[in-house]
């Protein structure tokens, strides 16, 4: 019997996948902890890396792997971390894992909706530090979402979801997406519209895009100004599709009425003003975090492994 495939896991993978992994190859794992210089050394002789968008997968870690190297299997959906050049002018496939996460984004694009349209955050903080002095018919008025015009940016698989869990508030649904989507046209009526248009109609918009250099700022200073005043933005996809300062002055000068934010530009960092901005609902990039999209995740992660060192095409190929 030859001698087995060896992966590294430069980071975690949960056990759903890693015992798939462990199986078949001799896997060693860093931890949530592990530097760049760890993972530099780590990586070397490797015959896939198990890698996800917390760090770069460039060609200083692709050359220290070593040109043995045979699959970059990318913990999510995004691939934003991944110099795809530099994997294909050495032979590397990289693969991600789609469709396990659809369901549990979308659903928290949904849930920091509403958290932030009824100002949830702000209401739970009144409460736990002791000013809710009883009920009070002005205070913590919000948006409702019933009969809303909803716009969805980026209409592929999560965003087409997302607009499913919103088709029982009725009104309208708008979306930008490079093609159009005839099914979501015909299950839900949905139009197609350029952004500034979606932006100057939409009552609440969520972006469901990837992080690019064309995307980058997408919504800033000027994007933001178009929309209403009572408009609600959300943000799952990625932190750079948004300015933070343009988005905390818009909420701070009353310019756009919430938002709800899982991604933010330069994670695990982000700017602290959105700590004392009213009317903003964040999380910690928790979209894929249910037990049910983490362990298909990490399943996926696999797969994809197993196929690429097996001399199969992989289920989820990026390149």
């Amino acid at each position: 019997m030859g001698e087995r495939s060896r992966v590294v896991i430069l980071r975690e993978l949960l056990p759903a996948g890693r015992e798939l992994l462990s199986d078949r190859f001799e896997v060693s794992s860093l931890g949530l902890d592990a530097g760049w210089q760890q993972m530099l050394a780590a990586a070397a002789g490797a015959d896939g890396l198990v890698t996800d968008l917390t760090f770069a997968v460039d060609g200083e870690l692709l050359d220290a792997a070593g040109p043995q190297l045979k699959v970059v299997a990318n913990f999510g959906v995004g691939y934003d971390n991944v110099d795809l050049a530099a994997c294909a002018e050495r032979g590397v496939a990289v693969t991600n894992t789609p469709d396990a996460l659809t369901n549990a984004t979308a659903e928290l694009a949904l849930t920091l909706a509403m958290a932030a349209a009824r100002d949830l955050p702000g209401a739970e903080k009144d409460l736990r530090e002791g000013r809710w002095q009883g009920w009070d018919p002005a205070r913590w008025r919000g948006f409702e979402l019933s009969g809303a015009t909803i716009g969805v940016v980026g209409a592929g698989r999560i965003g087409g979801r997302f607009m499913e869990l919103v088709a029982g508030f009725g009104g309208e649904r708008i979306y930008t997406s490079r093609q159009p989507k005839p099914e979501l046209e015909a299950r839900f009526g949905a139009e197609r519209v350029g952004l500034d248009d979606l932006l100057r109609r939409s009552d609440l918009v969520s972006l469901h895009l990837p992080g690019t250099p064309e995307t980058r700022h997408l919504i800033d200073g000027r994007a933001l100004g178009l929309m209403k005043p009572t408009a609600v933005l959300v943000n799952t996809g990625r932190g750079t599709l948004v300015d933070s300062k343009a988005l905390i002055l818009a909420l701070e000068e009353d310019r756009i009425g919430a938002a709800g934010l899982d991604v933010f530009e330069g994670e695990p960092n982000f700017d602290p003003g959105f700590l004392t901005t009213p009317r903003v609902a964040l999380a910690p990039h928790i979209g894929s975090a249910t037990y049910r999209s983490r362990d298909e995740m990490s399943r996926l992660v696999a797969a994809n492994v197993i196929a690429v060192l097996e001399g199969r095409e992989p289920p989820n190929p990026v390149t």
